[in-house]
């Protein structure tokens, strides 16, 4: 696979911020105290011609840190089994650096400042991120601490859905039902999703005075 080229013009479209869509899987709605067990993120790249296309796509099973709480009910939505012995997980640390180390080589490819995580609603994702970041002191995290784009405003926005499969089939696209609820999935329809809606404000003319 050819190495993605990142244009740097997409610096001017979100002052200095380059977006990268993140979904997590988790044992429960808690950042403090439930799991992390997937995490997945796709970069943002702009053409010469400023529309937004999907970038690269990296992800990693997490294996529960110690003392981390698992409710049934989300491994009956999420579908994980966070013991299962092919999961090839990693430590929260090093699944951090395994999604961190190429965003940062995105935003400086892209000449950016700083990654802005995109999500569906996003504090939810960000809130894990956070967590883990804190957990395991982990000092080169490439996000905005609190800045975010949530794909749930900006869907109901442009189509009037919130829930991101009406919002995916809303925009024309593909929703695979089965494979929903896994981070690869999910983060690579949002970023369809976001990609998208700046793109259909861009044709509209909603950007005319920036690119």
């Amino acid at each position: 696979m050819s190495e993605i080229e990142y244009n740097p013009l997409i610096a001017k479209r979100f002052r200095g911020f380059l977006p990268v869509v993140v979904d997590v899987e988790t044992g429960g709605f808690d950042a403090k105290t439930n799991a992390l067990l997937e995490i997945a993120v796709v970069t943002i790249r702009m053409d010469d011609d400023g529309w937004l296309h999907l970038g690269s796509t990296h992800a990693s099973h997490v294996d529960p840190f110690e003392g981390a709480i698992i409710t049934p009910e989300a491994l009956e939505f999420t579908g994980i089994d966070p013991h299962h012995p092919l999961r090839l997980a990693r430590s929260e640390k090093d699944a951090l650096k395994h999604v961190f180390d190429p965003v940062r080589n995105a935003v400086k490819a892209s000449d950016c400042n700083r990654a802005v995580l995109v999500g569906h609603n996003a504090f939810f994702d960000l809130g894990f991120v956070n967590a883990a970041v804190e957990r395991t002191n982990f000092k080169r995290n490439p996000f905005h601490p609190f800045t975010s784009f949530d794909t749930a405003t900006l869907g109901g926005l442009a189509y009037g859905q919130t829930v991101l499969a009406r919002a995916a089939k809303a925009a024309g696209m593909e929703w695979n039902a089965s494979e929903a609820h896994s981070a690869i999935y999910d983060t690579e329809q949002t970023a369809e999703l976001f990609c998208r809606i700046v793109n259909r404000w861009k044709e509209i003319g909603g950007m005319d005075a920036i690119l």
